[in-house]
Formats: structure tokens, sequence, C-alpha cells
């Protein structure tokens, strides 16, 4: 049998695929990126054929390349709480509403004042939020300001599954996916459905994350290569990151934050996302609103490539004072889920340049991971001096060298750099049989290759500014929320 994994990332901001041999030689690679539309405050919305016009030109590629019939299995991970509403031939009834979208924050804030922090953990294992992107917030406010496509919907899936059905004509989902509706059975939770009235009906039924559910058709030219239902890209990327084993702790960073450790343990932390067991592993996450997205932002309007602030962080040191930010663009995620927060810088002056500002903002960026971290540290009992990296915001030196300083905390990151694409690989192999456990499966194809450790001279100095920034953050608070209502 072929050895050859293929895995598949659809994220925030692009596709990125690539399929990965023993040992974890990337054969090919592909990456490519698509637009998101932001025709309103608080909107954010993507076009569901655009995720299928790259991912099939990434296995058209593959193909090209000599690759048919040389695969063994493949895996698709994706972003989740987006959600593209379907009628029942499986075609998009508006444009997928985005993570980063908050329209529905009303109709969160109405479900979740219905549910006590000790219903959510009966119910759901954990204390997990009703946010504005929670798959029932987003139904509600379909069903009440979009009732002609509530109509027509005949079911809500996230852009994997979405994906994975127009792939192999297979329509399922997976429970890790659906965590804010699934609870420690592994199946929906009815009484959670059950606040929006046909909720349940639309939901797509649920397979094992490592299930072999459908092969690839035909017109994919990579030949009938079995496809495993998969997960979310913040549980795969995790895992493929090394939250494989008890005990490890892991690093994604990407559009936006991701941070996660594995643990058996549960002491129920508000704000911390507990994953449903994968394979006996149970992960411990939360994701933040603007990590990459901050420095894109700030990329935008200083009107310099990511790229170019990316050289400009490396070659220039840090300066004092430094300018403070804090990164809630959009709101925040894990651990505060505050859809109101808003961003802003503090302590600017007049000598002040583009490179301090830009190191301001992955500080404050570094500063929204380490709050998350100390969340995830009470939820585990946990404690590591060591984080397993990897993703967009590890690429370049000054970005690893921040988030090791301001966290404390040695940083070593994954050499295909690519969490979601190796956890997907290894997710994919463990489902075609062979392995043994999670942890074997992700040795095949995880190799680390470069080491970030903090800086011990100025662990005072970011102990300080961390406990400005959760001052800052809570003084901006209120302010943010007078701003948007004038």
């Amino acid at each position: 049998m072929a050895e050859n994994v293929l895995g598949i990332d659809l994220g925030s901001t692009s596709v990125k695929a690539a399929v990965l041999a023993e040992g974890g030689a990337c054969l090919s690679r592909f990456a490519e990126g698509y637009a998101t539309a932001r025709p309103a405050a608080g909107v954010a919305e993507q076009d569901p054929d655009d995720w299928m016009r790259l991912i099939r030109a990434a296995l058209a590629q593959f193909a090209g390349e000599g690759l048919a019939g040389r695969i063994a299995v493949g895996c698709l991970t994706s972003q989740v709480n987006t959600h593209v509403f379907v009628d029942r031939a499986g075609k998009a009834l508006m444009p997928a509403i985005l993570w980063q979208d908050t329209r529905a924050k009303d109709e969160a804030a109405e479900l979740d004042a219905r549910l006590s922090i000790e219903q959510k953990i009966a119910l759901l294992g954990a204390p997990i939020p009703v946010d504005a992107s929670h798959p029932l917030a987003r139904m509600l406010w379909v069903a009440r300001h979009a009732p002609e496509v509530w109509a027509q919907t005949a079911h809500v899936l996230l852009p994997k599954d979405y994906c994975l059905f127009h792939l192999t004509g297979v329509l399922v989902s997976d429970p890790v996916s659906n965590f804010p509706v699934v609870g420690p059975a592994m199946g929906y939770v009815a009484q959670m459905l059950d606040l929006v009235p046909g909720a349940a009906a639309r939901m797509a039924p649920l397979a094992g994350v490592t299930d072999v559910i459908g092969q690839l058709r035909a017109e994919a030219g990579l030949g009938a290569v079995p496809m495993i239902a998969g997960t979310m890209d913040g549980f795969v990327g995790l895992f493929g990151g090394g939250t494989c084993r008890e005990g490890a702790v892991a690093y994604m960073s990407g559009t936006s934050e991701i941070l996660g450790i594995a643990a058996e343990r549960v002491n129920a932390v508000p704000g911390v996302v507990v994953f449903p067991k994968v394979q006996g592993l149970r992960v411990h996450a939360g994701p933040t609103q603007s990590g990459g997205a901050s420095l894109a932002w700030f990329s935008a309007i200083a009107g310099q490539p990511l790229d170019q602030v990316a050289a400009v962080l490396d070659a220039t040191p840090r300066r004092s004072p430094t300018p403070m930010f804090l990164p809630q663009l959009a709101g925040e995620r894990a651990p505060v889920w505050d859809a109101s927060l808003r961003g802003a810088f503090f302590g600017l002056d007049a000598g002040m340049g583009m490179a301090d500002l830009a190191r301001a903002v992955v500080e404050g960026v570094a500063m929204s991971g380490r709050h998350l971290l100390g969340a995830l540290e009470a939820s585990t009992s946990v404690v590591s001096d060591t984080l397993l990296c990897g993703g967009g915001g590890f690429r370049f030196h000054a970005g690893g060298q921040i988030r090791a300083d301001v966290l404390g905390r040695r940083l070593e990151r994954l050499a295909v750099n690519d969490p979601a694409v190796v956890g997907a690989a290894a997710l994919a192999a463990f489902g075609a049989g062979g392995q043994g456990s999670l942890a074997e499966a992700h040795a095949r194809f995880a190799r680390y290759d470069r080491v970030w450790e903090p800086d011990a001279q100025k662990r005072g100095l970011f102990d300080d500014l961390f406990g400005l920034y959760l001052e800052a953050m809570q003084s901006q608070a209120e302010i943010g929320r007078r701003l948007s209502r004038l």
C-alpha cells in the first residue's frame, strides 16, 4: 500500500495542502489565499466556491506531479465556527458566515443567558459559552433576519463538511468540530439544539474523527483516495503541533492564536474549550480572535507587505518605551469571549515609528496568548517550560522570539510549518490503520527544526507589561462599548 498521505487545511485566509511521506518529507505543497468580504461592521463572509476552486487546484497540482495512485489516505481539516447554509443539493444559499463575524452577538447573549454555568458543564462537560460564532446563535440570526434563507436551509455545514460533500458525495460532520452542541457521549445534545426551533433537523450526521467516510471522486484525478471525517483546524493544528500525548502544550499562530494542552484532568475553567476525546486524547484549547489578523491589519494600514514588516522587526531591536497594543480588533474569544471588546494603542509618542508600532502589535498578540495560556494551565493543572509551535507567526525570527519572551517559555517549531496539514496527515494515517496510537501516527510526520529560548533578562519587563495589558483591556472595554454606540 502507498505510504504517502494527503493533508488539506482550509484555513481562514488560504488553502494549504501537502502530500507527506514517511518521516515527514514533503513531496508536494500547495498554498493560495482567498478573499474575505467585510461589507458592514461586524460582518465577515467568504464565498464557498473559492474554497472548492483552490482545493481542486491543489489536487490537480498533485495529480500533475505524478502522485495519482500513490496516496494511501487523506484528511481535510478546516476553520470552524464558520457556517454555510445549504439547500438539499448542497448549494450555498448565502455567503458563508465567518468565525470572525459578530452579527449574531445579540442572539448569542440571549441564548447564553438561558444556560447557567452548571447547566453547560452538565450538558457539554465544560462551561462553553454561547458567543456570536456559536452555530445556534447563527441559526437564530438567519431565522430572524433572513427567513427566506432559513426556510430553504436543509443543513448548516462547517467548511470541511461542505467541501467533503462536494469532493466525495458524503454528507457528514464530526463531534469535535461541533463541540458547542456535542456532549461527552460524542453525540448532539438535544437540550442545546432545542434552544433554536429547527436546529436539530439541520445538523449533519456525525462520524468519528478518524473514520473513513468515502473516497475522492474520479474528477479529482488522484484515484479513489479514502478520506477520513477529520475535524476542526484548531484541534488538528494543535495535534499536528504536538498535543498528541498527556501534558504536551502547543501554540498555533495563524489568523488567530490557538493554544492547547493535552490533559485528562478537567478543572472546568470558564472560557476554556475542552474538546471531546479523540482516541482517548483530551485537549483543552482556546482560540483568540485576532493573531495574524492583527499584523495583517497593521501591514495594510502601514502600506507595507507583511514580509517587509517582518524584516523590519527582525532587524530592529526593542526600544524603551515601546507602545502597548490591544489586539481585540473584532472582539475577543478565549478566554474572555466578549465580542464588544476593541483594540487600541497605548503610550504613543511622536518619536515612535513603524518598527515600534509593529513590535507593539506582535507583543500585544503574544500577550493575548499568555492570557489564554494561564486559563489553560488552570483548566488542566499542567505547566510546561516548553511549548511546541507552528504557523505563520513563527515564520520569522522576531515572531518566535517575541512570543518566547512574552510567555517566558521555550518554543520548538514544527519543521513543516503548517501544523494543521501535519495533523491532518497524521490523523489520516491513523484512520488508515496500522498505528497503535495517535502519538505513534504523529511521530511518523512531525519533526522540529528551530528553538527560541526566552530572554531571562526580559522576564520582569514582560511580567509588568502583562499586568498593564490586563488593566488596559479592562479599562478599554467600557470605552469601546460607548464608542460603538456613537
